[in-house]
């Protein structure tokens, strides 16, 4: 491989396809679908859930505490509220648009632990076939191989797509795990573990079971574990793989491509790969500040951060900050209240302090250094690595943690967009570009 030639040429492409920035403004483009004050275009219409940042208040818009609801229902009360089967209860109502009974909640269950198995060799055939370090691409490539294996695969019909996503919705920890362990076996040397889900578990308990070698976990590990899926299960219809997916379903694709589209839009590290930062930052934090203990002294490097003088030298203090939110992510709000007593348990109290710390001083120092248009709160990616930290989940499973969650909202717009759309969806690009006279080959 010539690398000299593809720097060469990308040199080129750098040069034609630059677009000077003012020409966005100037044709009042809304780069990224949000506008100058970061509020996204409205595109379309969902009965799925509701976030709020701010409220109107004497015809102007003033931020308050986020809130976050599924199908009408407060993420807090639900959060609240439900059993042991939490991480099902709540994909229930999101697919289906109502809460279960007890006795809707126990045939859900029994569906899903029942689509909760991989054709015959599927695991030696495919997941550990040419293993590697990225989940997210393993995970990818066994959902669209899945599609060989479904007779109905193109039948867009609401009752398949329930059927399609729910088997999804079944495998996606098996996908995840057994992809780990095959990448930790064949490219790091470690043991192979292929545990088998136990239909008598939840599916937050069963992700545990498969993941350890000795099967064995706590039950606060595995509420705090079930609350995290509950949390990133659904986030509106605007957050990029969500939107991914209506997009994709509106060409009118099967649900094994879709699927796969959103988890290749998942994994990118302005999304779901965000979490995977914030714990990388703050290693880096601990080894360069002498007593994390000291607040004056992670001020201190937190300034630095921000002046790009440390960490990866962006500028930016990851799990602060949110698209929509300002004052608060209820989220990270939640995960809070569950990460302290799960840092009781795993003796990591000086780990917690010093999160704790960060979040309540990096707002203070980015308000400082940073023209912003809105406030900056601690986002559900700050407590979110740190508690898979504590579970002893691999850093290679953060962003397919959410994914396992996430694949209950995807299913949930697939199905609405199914149901409501009637267009493609196609939004238009203004051309720039200058039309020229074509040149022989001769002459050029």
């Amino acid at each position: 491989m010539n690398d000299a030639y593809f720097k060469e040429k990308a040199a080129c492409c750098m040069t034609e396809d630059k677009i000077e920035r003012n020409l966005f403004d100037e044709f009042g483009v809304k780069r990224g679908l949000r506008d100058f004050n970061g509020k996204g275009v409205l595109t379309g219409l969902t009965n799925i859930s509701k976030i709020e940042s701010s409220k109107v208040m004497d015809g102007k818009s003033v931020p308050c505490d986020g809130k976050l609801w599924f199908r009408g229902y407060e993420i807090n009360d639900l959060v609240n509220g439900i059993g042991d089967r939490g991480f099902e209860e709540v994909a229930y109502l999101l697919l289906m648009g109502e809460l279960p009974d007890r006795e809707e909640l126990d045939a859900f269950c029994k569906e899903l632990n029942e689509l909760r198995r991989l054709p015959q060799n599927f695991t030696r055939d495919v997941i550990m076939k040419a293993p590697g370090q990225d989940i997210m691409n393993s995970m990818t490539k066994s959902v669209l191989t899945l599609a060989s294996y479904d007779d109905r695969v193109s039948d867009n019909s609401v009752e398949n797509v329930l059927r399609q996503s729910m088997s999804l919705i079944s495998v996606f920890p098996m996908l995840a795990v057994y992809g780990y362990h095959a990448y930790n076996h064949y490219d790091l040397g470690g043991s192979m573990y292929i545990h088998r889900p136990d239909p008598n578990r939840s599916t937050a308990e069963n992700i545990l079971y498969m993941l350890r070698p000795d099967q064995k976990y706590t039950e606060l590990e595995a509420r705090v574990l079930d609350t995290a899926l509950i949390l990133h299960m659904e986030h509106g219809g605007g957050n990029n793989s969500t939107f991914t997916t209506r997009v994709v379903t509106s060409s009118g694709s099967d649900t094994y491509s879709v699927i796969a589209a959103a988890l290749s839009s998942l994994k990118g590290p302005k999304h779901g790969g965000a979490n995977i930062k914030v714990v990388r930052m703050m290693n880096d934090i601990r080894e360069h500040v002498g007593d994390t203990a000291d607040e004056g002294e992670i001020r201190s490097y937190l300034e630095k951060i921000v002046d790009k003088e440390a960490f990866d030298r962006s500028g930016l203090i990851y799990g602060m900050g949110h698209a929509v939110y300002s004052l608060s992510d209820p989220r990270a709000q939640i995960f809070k209240t569950f990460v302290e007593k799960l840092a009781h348990e795993k003796g990591r109290e000086a780990d917690y302090q010093l999160y704790s710390a960060v979040e309540r001083l990096a707002p203070q120092i980015i308000g400082e250094k940073r023209k912003i248009y809105k406030g900056v709160s601690a986002n559900v990616d700050f407590y979110s690595g740190f508690v898979y930290s504590m579970l002893d989940i691999p850093l290679e499973l953060y962003t397919p943690m959410f994914a396992m969650a996430r694949i209950v909202g995807w299913s949930a717009h697939r199905i609405e967009e199914l149901i409501n759309m009637d267009k493609i969806i196609r939004p238009a690009y203004k051309s720039i570009m200058k039309e020229r006279e074509y040149v022989p080959m001769e002459q050029r």
